[in-house]
C-alpha cells in the first residue's frame, strides 16, 4: 500500500517546520509548500518582517532540504488579494472590523492550496496550527482545543467547511510551543528559535488606518460624537477606529473615554463611557456548522467574541439565517466584523460574523 500523501504549508516558521517533521515520522509522503500570498520583497523591505517575505521562502526551503522532501512555491497571490485584502480594506471603510486571518484560513489556506494539493495527488493537507481535529461520534469533523491553552488557534479555524475538514491534519495540535521548539532543536531545524509573527502579516508598521488610506485613495475625516449626537471632536477616518479603543482619540475629556459605535453612513466614530461598551445581545450572520449540525433555541455554549476572549455562556436563538446571542452577564466590546465562535466542551461548534450589537442600555 502507498503512503499517504500530505501537503504541508511551510511558512517558514517553526510550527509549520515541525509540522512537516512530524508527519514524515509517521510514515507520509510530506511535500512542502510555500504560499507566495503578498508582494515579494516588498513587505519586508518596508517592516523587517519574514512571514510574507524572501527569507520565508528561504527558511522552508533549507528546512525541506533537511528533512530530505521536496519543497515548492505557489502562487496563491490573486486568491490573497481577492479574498484577505480587499475583503479587509471593504469591511474597515464599511466601519466593520474583519479578521483577515480568519479569511486566509478559510479562503486562501484550505480553499485554494487544498484544491491546488488534491490536483497533484495529495491525500491531505498540514498546517502548524495548535488545534486538533476529530470526527466526532455524531459524524462530524471539528476543530477541537489544543494541548497548550496559550496557543489554542480554533477560534480562527471555526470557518473550515466538513470536506476541508477530513482532509486537514494539525500534527502540533498535541503539543506545547515549548515542546515543538524542543522538537526543532532535536531534528537541528534553523528555525528552532525563530519568533512567533505577531501581526497581521501585510500591514507595514501595524498601521490599518495609511494601508487602507493607500489602498483606497483616502477616507474622509469627520466627527467624534457623543450617542445622542453632540460633537465632541474630528477623527481622522473611521478606519483609524475599533469598538472598545481607547487610545489614539486625541480626545480632552478629562475622563477616559471610548469608541462605542462606528457610523459609516454619516462618517462619525461614537465616544462614550466604559459601561457604553458592554453588550448583552449580538447578531450575527453567516453561520458554519461545524461539530454540530444545528442547536436548539434556548441552547447554551460556551462562545468567544474575540482571539484573545476566555469565552463567556450565551443562549442561542435562531433569527432567519442570523443567530442571535444572548449572553448570561454582558460582554466588553463585541465588534462587528469580528468572530463569534461557539464551543461544545473542547470542540468548535460553530461560529460566525458578528453583524449587530445590542448595548445593555437598549
Amino acid at each position: 500500500m502507498s503512503k499517504r500523501k500530505v501537503v504541508v504549508g511551510m511558512s517558514g516558521g517553526v510550527d509549520s517546520s515541525v509540522a512537516a517533521c512530524l508527519l514524515k515520522e509517521q510514515g507520509y509522503d510530506v511535500i512542502g509548500v510555500t504560499m507566495a500570498l503578498w508582494q515579494e520583497g516588498a513587505l519586508e523591505e518596508e517592516t523587517g518582517r519574514e512571514c510574507c517575505g524572501i527569507s520565508a521562502v528561504e527558511d522552508a526551503r533549507r528546512v525541506a532540504q533537511n528533512l530530505s522532501i521536496p519543497h515548492y512555491v505557489m502562487n496563491f497571490k490573486e486568491e490573497f488579494k481577492r479574498d484577505v485584502v480587499d475583503y479587509f480594506v471593504r469591511e474597515y471603510r464599511k466601519g466593520r472590523t474583519p479578521n483577515p486571518c480568519i479569511a486566509c484560513n478559510r479562503y486562501v489556506k484550505w480553499e485554494a492550496l487544498l484544491k491546488r494539493s488534491l490536483e497533484i495527488g495529495a491525500d491531505y493537507i498540514a498546517t502548524g496550527h495548535y488545534a486538533r481535529i476529530e470526527k466526532r461520534e455524531n459524524g462530524r469533523y471539528a476543530v477541537c482545543n489544543a494541548k497548550s491553552a496559550a496557543k489554542d488557534q480554533t477560534y480562527a479555524l471555526y470557518n473550515l467547511t466538513q470536506e476541508q475538514l477530513c482532509h486537514t491534519l494539525m500534527p502540533v495540535g498535541g503539543y506545547s510551543k515549548d515542546e515543538v521548539r524542543v522538537i526543532a532543536k532535536s531534528h537541528n531545524l534553523l528555525v528552532a528559535d525563530k519568533p512567533d509573527s505577531q501581526e497581521i502579516c501585510f500591514i507595514p508598521d501595524n498601521d490599518y488606518g495609511g494601508f487602507i488610506n493607500r489602498m483606497a485613495g483616502g477616507v474622509l475625516e469627520g466627527n467624534f460624537v457623543s450617542k445622542d449626537g453632540e460633537i465632541l471632536g474630528r477623527h481622522k477616518g473611521i478606519t483609524h477606529y475599533t469598538v472598545g479603543q481607547r487610545k489614539g482619540l486625541n480626545l480632552a475629556m478629562g475622563k477616559p473615554v471610548f469608541v462605542t459605535e462606528i457610523r459609516p453612513d454619516t462618517n462619525e466614530v461614537v465616544i462614550g463611557e466604559n459601561e457604553d461598551v458592554f453588550q448583552k445581545e449580538l447578531v450575527a450572520e453567516y453561520i458554519n456548522y461545524m461539530g454540530i449540525p444545528d442547536f436548539t433555541d434556548g441552547e447554551v455554549f460556551l462562545t468567544k467574541i474575540r482571539y484573545a476572549h476566555k469565552g463567556a455562556h450565551a443562549a442561542l436563538y435562531h433569527e432567519g439565517d442570523k443567530v442571535r446571542f444572548v449572553f448570561e452577564e454582558p460582554v466588553r466590546a463585541a465588534t462587528p466584523g469580528q468572530a463569534v465562535v461557539f464551543y461544545q466542551g473542547e470542540y468548535v461548534a460553530g461560529g460566525g460574523t458578528i453583524r449587530r450589537v445590542i448595548s445593555q442600555g437598549e
